[in-house]
């Protein structure tokens, strides 16, 4: 039996009133990689990334199947809508729950996986995008092991199996497209769901794109990712048109739209080509010119230190110039939007030099800018590289990581991990990393925390990352690693053995008179403190700073107060209020507090003299 899903109706200024108002600011008036960018911006801030064992628990909340064979939201909460069985215009060979999750089979039927719909080796299973809920989808255990790495595309006559839906794998006939091997292709009612799982992958992971496993490299004709190594269109041309063909064939269904909603609910972002589908075309329906860009001009070096350098330049002329490609020594670097660079990882007393190409939106580049020189200095007062501050190995899940750039400049954590030690099978091994994204400014301090922490004196709004990959869901006798590329650069106990006298069931804090990350770890270091201790953590005053912070911008009253206090001056934007005594521990803490109110409550708080923080703003009063 079929239920009629309702495609969105695509309305070129439409918002989505699904999304939370404001959620997607900054995006009006922006079209091709210039709105792709903002909208990467959007999605990647402040997700909860949740640990891989978690997915089969929330996809009785993401996919459950309410929409064919007589399911509706009233009768159906066990019964999961698997897109590689399911046969929309009759009743369905087999169903799972998410009970019948397994990890191989011998046949159709038999069970689902967690699939993958961009395959995790294109990103060596890392974290956060091993367990993305956007393009991780409980699928039949069976074709998805035979789908195995092969690219979604349009299949040709020689068909290698055929599924009980009637989808397929078959060698490749995506037209204009050199690659020829195998392809899943799923049936027509299902290939714009695939087609914008697989764009928001790349505009979710944009900066990391050409880092990823895009290809083989041992016979690109035939065995090849769709990717195609660039940031911003992502995939091959020919590939780009294929998606951009089931987008407007199969357009955005309830089921979508339901589903979007429900991962924003768990990991609090959203695909955006669910709530505006003519992004799609406005994003990647582009015609590039064949005329090279002009180069960027004026290109010097700024401050230098023993381990980095600034490099900055003036913009290309050229008006389809959507970033620059930066060459150390003749070999290529790095690329960037921006007109400035920080390169780093550099040798001190060393010289280098650089040069700046321009590229366009068709990918070609510009010549050669001017060429500078650098010379790094002897030595600097500058960290040579981020550096592990404070380790949390608390009760339960109570799990956090602190990481301090004092390194004299910001640095991109793009190519930045976390990684742990585990045991099984009689060997050590590390699991694959929690990559970081984003940039940490000079003397900025951010936190990785889990989402099921409940630490007195800190929360998931204060934390850069929220994540329960096994870097945050450690034991606290595990060696641990913070890594640039495949580089250790600070170590947390001893490699390839248990840790428990020195990591498990305590806080350590970095001491004050260490300002270098090591490879090796030397307890003396360390201060250690109990197991959940966490003041201070992530850079929040201390209890001597927060006094002589005190703000004059708001006005508390009553002060002494009896049962509430109350706050004058511009409250509205306030995110957060808590309530610390002189130990620096946080007794209450409430979001959004003055949304709909001027006061806050005391009346639980033993008598005593306590510190007001409003957001980063304090005050000092009286409990009577």
């Amino acid at each position: 039996m079929k239920k009629i899903l309702l495609p969105i109706i695509l309305i070129s200024s439409y918002i989505s009133a699904q999304a939370p108002a404001g959620y997607y600011d900054g995006t009006a008036g922006l079209t091709g990689y210039a709105l792709k960018t903002k909208v990467h911006e959007i999605i990647s801030k402040k997700n909860i990334n949740w640990h891989y064992d978690d997915l089969p628990g929330f996809y009785n909340q993401t996919d459950l199947d309410w929409y064919y064979d007589g399911h509706t939201q009233a009768n159906n909460s066990t019964i999961l809508l698997d897109i590689y069985s399911e046969n929309p215009t009759g009743p369905d060979a087999y169903e799972y729950t998410s009970a019948n999750l397994i990890s191989s089979t011998g046949g159709e039927g038999e069970g689902y996986n967690r699939e993958h719909a961009v395959p995790q080796s294109t990103f060596n299973s890392s974290y956060p995008m091993f367990s993305d809920l956007h393009f991780v989808i409980p699928t039949d255990a069976k074709i998805n092991q035979l789908r195995n790495n092969y690219p979604y595309g349009v299949g040709n006559s020689t068909i290698h199996h055929t599924f009980t839906n009637t989808s397929k794998i078959a060698n490749s006939a995506i037209p204009n497209y050199a690659y020829t091997n195998r392809v899943y292709e799923p049936i027509d009612e299902f290939k714009g769901d695939v087609a914008r799982m697989l764009l928001y992958f790349v505009v979710r992971y944009e900066n990391k794109l050409p880092s990823f496993n895009y290809s083989t490299n041992i016979n690109p004709a035939i065995d090849r990712s769709a990717l195609d190594g660039t940031a911003e269109r992502a995939f091959d041309a020919p590939y780009i048109a294929m998606l951009l063909q089931w987008h407007q064939q199969d357009p955005v269904t309830s089921r979508e739209t339901n589903r979007n909603n429900a991962v924003f609910a768990i990991q609090k972002n959203r695909n955006p080509f669910i709530d505006n589908p003519q992004w799609v075309n406005e994003i990647w329906s582009q015609t590039p010119d064949a005329i090279v860009p002009q180069a960027p001009l004026n290109v010097t070096a700024g401050q230098t230190g023993a381990y980095f350098t600034t490099l900055s330049w003036s913009p290309s002329t050229s008006s389809d110039v959507i970033g620059y490609n930066i060459y150390q020594n003749g070999v290529f670097l790095s690329s960037t939007k921006s007109t400035t660079l920080v390169v780093d990882h550099l040798n001190p007393s060393s010289s280098y030099t650089y040069t700046v190409k321009s590229y366009d939106n068709g990918y070609l580049n510009s010549s050669d800018s001017n060429s500078v020189a650098v010379n790094t200095l002897a030595s600097d007062g500058f960290a040579k590289d981020l550096f592990i501050s404070k380790y949390i190995e608390g009760t339960s899940d109570n799990k956090a990581i602190e990481i301090t750039n004092k390194t004299g400049h910001p640095v991109d954590l793009k190519d930045y991990k976390l990684s742990v030690q585990a045991y099984g099978n009689s060997n050590y091994y590390f699991p694959a990393g929690f990559e970081m994204e984003g940039m940490i400014q000079n003397n900025e301090k951010i936190v990785i925390l889990n989402p099921r922490s409940n630490l007195i004196c800190f929360n998931m709004e204060q934390a850069r990352f929220v994540t329960a990959a096994p870097q945050l869901a450690y034991d606290g006798d595990k060696y641990y690693e913070l890594r640039y590329k495949s580089t250790t650069v600070d170590a947390l106990g001893i490699k390839n053995q248990s840790n428990a006298s020195t990591l498990k069931d305590v806080s350590l804090y970095r001491k004050n008179s260490v300002n270098q990350p090591s490879g090796s770890f030397n307890s003396t270091e360390w201060d250690i403190y109990p197991v959940d201790y966490c003041q201070d953590l992530g850079g929040t005053l201390s209890t001597s700073e927060l006094i002589t912070s005190v703000n004059k911008e708001f006005k508390i009253y009553p002060n002494p107060v009896y049962e509430n206090i109350y706050v004058s001056g511009e409250t509205e934007k306030i995110q957060t209020a808590q309530i610390l005594d002189f130990s620096g521990k946080v007794i209450y803490m409430e979001k959004d507090p003055f949304r709909n109110k001027k006061n806050i409550s005391v009346q639980g708080i033993p008598v005593g003299v306590y510190l007001l923080r409003l957001d980063d703003k304090v005050q000092q009063f009286i409990k009577k």
